[in-house]
């Protein structure tokens, strides 16, 4: 089977499932109320409509980026998961024994489910932008604030969180084929996005010896990548600079690379029945 075939297949069987709609739904609706909560609080305060009380309130000209990235500071752990899921899906329901009779060229099989990652990635990243971004912009024009819609760099933001989305389920690819089973794989993308990394950084913001090394986690790099996080204007005390944009890129990357790379030589190669 060609890859062309094999991608076409790969995508007939992931869009045949519910897995991709259930996440996207639940998707557009987490980042869709996080970025309209707290959109109205933040306009709200900065606006002077509600009382800011002790807390030091934003510039207005921060907010609409600030905003718009929830769609990944919060948000990029849905790409990670459908990556793993089109890869770990296999594995549960041992669909991949089939799958690697059609096309016995394992590593084609693995390029076609990297194909259909970015097809997903780019599908979540649409949703996801459009769900931080339609409340929080018109939440803002409420309020009297500005949208920020005619800024080039507004527009270039967007752009970049699109490109994180796909990265993002680039490397949920890599982490499927290294960790076959799916329960244990979902477990450690949850445990690790949700938990641990949050703790370094927060950690990191304080001590300054962890500070350069902590710019090159996985949700650090997707946040230089995209230019603006509600998570980094939280932190306080950080005493590192951040990567540039293409920098958190290029660390996104590697880290898709890699694990792709380790999956296919040590685990995609085993036997699957």
């Amino acid at each position: 089977m060609s890859l062309t075939a094999a991608t076409r297949a790969e995508t007939t069987k992931q869009f045949t499932t519910s897995m991709w709609w259930i996440l996207a739904i639940v998707l557009v609706a987490y980042i869709g109320s996080a970025a309209a909560g707290i959109a109205a609080v933040f306009a709200g305060t900065a606006s002077g409509a509600l009382p800011a009380g002790d807390t030091p309130t934003l510039p207005a000209e921060q907010l609409p980026p600030l905003l718009y990235s929830m769609a990944t500071a919060v948000g990029y752990v849905f790409p990670l998961l459908i990556g793993t899921l089109i890869v770990t899906t296999e594995f549960r329901h041992q669909t991949l024994t089939p799958t690697f009779l059609a096309t016995p060229r394992r590593g084609r099989v693995l390029v076609a489910k990297l194909a259909v990652g970015v097809l997903l990635g780019a599908l979540f990243g649409v949703l996801g932008i459009f769900a931080s971004v339609a409340p929080s912009a018109g939440i803002l024009a409420a309020f009297g604030l500005e949208t920020e819609f005619t800024s080039v760099d507004t527009w270039a933001m967007i752009g970049r969180m699109l490109l994180a989305y796909v990265l993002w389920a680039l490397i949920g690819v890599g982490i499927g084929a290294v960790v076959r089973n799916q329960v244990g794989a979902i477990v450690g993308v949850l445990v690790f996005t949700q938990f641990l990394e949050p703790i370094v950084r927060l950690a990191a913001s304080y001590v300054e010896v962890l500070a350069d090394a902590a710019r090159f986690l996985p949700g650090a790099a997707g946040d230089a990548l995209v230019g603006a996080s509600l998570y980094d204007s939280a932190l306080v005390g950080a005493s590192a600079t951040g990567l540039e944009w293409w920098q958190g890129g290029l660390v996104l990357l590697g880290y898709a690379v890699v694990l792709v790379v380790i999956g296919h030589l040590v685990s995609w190669r085993r036997d699957v029945s």
